[in-house]
């Protein structure tokens, strides 16, 4: 992982007090929007010639206008800078509500929904990898909440038109003008069919980097955890080409119902899922991971001939498996998470179906979500109940049988609520994402080391008392309530997508 120094963020405007994505708390006594203070009189501008005329015309009858209207000192004193609000330091006050600050943003839209939708996935499109022009477009399936069972539905959504975030200043005359420096409303259009029950978790069939969606014959799966205690899968192609081809139709017999149900964990509810990735775009070798509250992992493959649950369960959490990753150099290798507060590593392979290696306990409470960095295999992030956020070398984790419990390489106590979501960078192996129940979606680099006058420092415009800022944290993002889930999008550089009770949001910022 490369290093950069703090210091070397600040060079580079990206300094927490600036970066920081959580707004500022407005300021109701506010001079006009330059900082410069108006004529009340409303005087029109007199010239040299009329000015001297007019001092001698005072000057013959007595009156002298500076002792009636003495002269406004021009200050130089530019109006304070909006305060960064730093969570767990500033609380807001009666009539205080938080503003982004738009000139860390490349990019902000919000998004409102029918219903919730708390778990969703990014879809790989045809529109090229690297992306980065304005207006963008973006794929993404979810699952609904909805207040009732048979009110649920499974949606493919097609944000475009997302443009370019405005900021204030910014040149309308400039040569590089055009339509991606619009600011306008971005475009939400979806799909649906009926899902019942609601979705606790949903996950889109991996597709390989830089490489096009199947033929439009070819299925696109993705499978959903119901509340209900089963685990569908969706053939949602149909739902794709729709959204893309005017006047397309489809056969609702081949999307409104599954394409294939797994009943292995009976009436057991489920949160953890995830599938492998087969490194082609080939339908028949699949295999799909899914854990429940009462313990149980189970596996399911694929075959030419279709769908295959395997019977025998993985067996060696003692509570709820939270989630659960593949590894991306190991074929057979996977990893797990549980309220047990443990980690566990596990090969397809072993007999028994138990798990190979452990860390027991990883947090001192319950293990809520993973994440396996896809660049340095060997890195696997854990995000825990009580809000800590953690760093694991798996080289140094030992086997089953050894009491040894590994440190972590790195350990964040920022988050003041549950960890709800955690995912590195698609391509920068030094960089994560984190959602948590305190309403922030934040970003990292473990890359950026702190300079030696900066080790345990607090913010300068903090009050006394205030929590210290890791270097680590690049951005903070605030605004949705109750955020869910968080992911980066894997074709627009930079781009991260979350939801939560009032929908979505896509952002990119100067930070990353």
């Amino acid at each position: 992982m490369s290093k950069r120094s703090a210091t070397d963020r600040a060079a580079d405007g990206q300094a927490f007090a600036k970066a920081s994505g959580s707004g500022a708390k407005r300021d109701e006594n506010e001079v006009n929007d330059i900082g410069e203070f108006e004529d009340a009189w409303e005087d029109e501008i007199e010239s040299e010639e009329e000015v001297v005329d007019g001092e001698a015309g005072d000057n013959e009858d007595g009156m002298d206008v500076d002792e009636l209207m003495p002269a406004i000192e021009e200050s130089e004193e530019l109006p304070p800078a909006p305060e960064a609000f730093i969570p767990g330091t500033h609380v807001l006050g009666k009539d205080e509500i938080l503003e982004p600050d738009d000139s860390v943003y490349i990019m902000r839209h919000s998004m409102n929904v029918t219903w919730p939708c708390l778990s969703f996935d990014v879809l790989r499109d045809n529109l090229g990898d690297e992306r980065q022009r304005y207006p963008a477009t973006a794929y993404l399936v979810a699952g609904t909440q909805a207040d009732q069972a048979s009110k649920n539905e499974l949606s493919v959504f097609k944000m475009s038109s997302l443009h370019r975030t405005q900021k204030d200043g910014d040149d309308s005359d400039s040569d590089e003008e055009d339509d991606d420096a619009l600011d306008e409303d971005a475009i939400l259009e979806f799909r649906s069919v009926p899902h019942h029950g609601g979705v606790n978790r949903i996950r889109a069939q991996p597709l390989p980097p830089s490489s096009p969606l199947p033929p439009a014959s070819q299925p696109y799966f993705t499978a959903t955890w119901a509340d209900t205690g089963k685990v569908h899968i969706w053939d949602i192609r149909p739902l794709i080409e729709s959204l893309d081809v005017p006047g397309y139709s489809w056969d609702k017999s081949r999307t409104n119902n599954p394409a294939f149900t797994i009943n292995s964990h009976g009436r057991a509810e489920g949160f953890a899922m995830d599938w492998a990735s087969s490194g082609n775009a080939n339908p028949s070798s699949l295999r799909l991971l899914t854990g429940d509250v009462h313990s149980k992992i189970y596996l399911t493959t694929t075959t030419p001939s279709g769908f295959n649950a395997l019977s025998q369960p993985f067996t060696s959490h003692s509570s709820s498996v939270e989630d659960l990753q593949w590894s991306p150099s190991e074929p057979t290798v996977f990893a797990s998470c549980s309220a047990d507060c443990s980690v566990q590593i596990w090969d397809v392979r072993s007999k028994g179906r138990r798990s190979v290696a452990g860390i027991e306990p990883a947090h001192e409470s319950d293990v809520n979500v993973i994440s396996w960095n896809r660049s340095t295999s060997y890195l696997l992030l854990s995000g825990g109940d009580e809000g800590g956020i953690k760093v694991w070398d798996l080289r140094n984790v030992q086997k089953k049988g050894t009491t040894v419990v590994p440190s972590p390489v790195a350990s964040f106590k920022w988050h003041t609520a549950p960890i709800t979501s955690i995912e590195w960078h698609p391509t920068e192996d030094s960089i994560f994402a984190a959602s948590g129940a305190d309403d922030q979606v934040t970003l990292w680099d473990l890359g950026v080391e702190p300079d030696d006058d900066e080790v345990g420092t607090p913010m300068n415009d903090a009050p006394d008392g205030a929590r210290d800022v890791p270097p680590q944290l690049l951005f903070v993002h605030q605004g949705q309530k109750d955020v869910k889930e968080v992911h980066w999008h894997p074709q627009i550089p930079g781009a991260v997508l979350s939801t939560a009770l009032d929908g979505f949001n896509i952002f990119k910022t100067i930070s990353v």
